[in-house]
């Protein structure tokens, strides 16, 4: 699969789908990176704070309405 800014985004909404009910629980943001994250998609932790806050869901939704445009 060729990289796009959709697979990118995909890539950021699976990260933080896995982020977000671990966050809720309590369990500090280096836990989460260390035991649940790092492996999973080999990216460093400043990647991980990157994607954070990317506003996924806007953007793959402007690029979803592009494509059946």
């Amino acid at each position: 699969m060729a990289y796009t800014k959709e697979n990118y985004l995909n890539r950021v909404k699976e990260l933080n789908e896995i982020y977000s009910p671990l966050s809720m629980k309590g369990i500090p943001n280096e836990t989460i990176y260390r035991e649940h994250i790092r492996k999973r998609f080999s990216i460093s932790r400043s990647t991980f704070y990157k994607y954070l806050k990317v506003p996924y869901d806007a953007e793959l939704e402007e690029i979803r309405k592009e494509r059946w445009e």
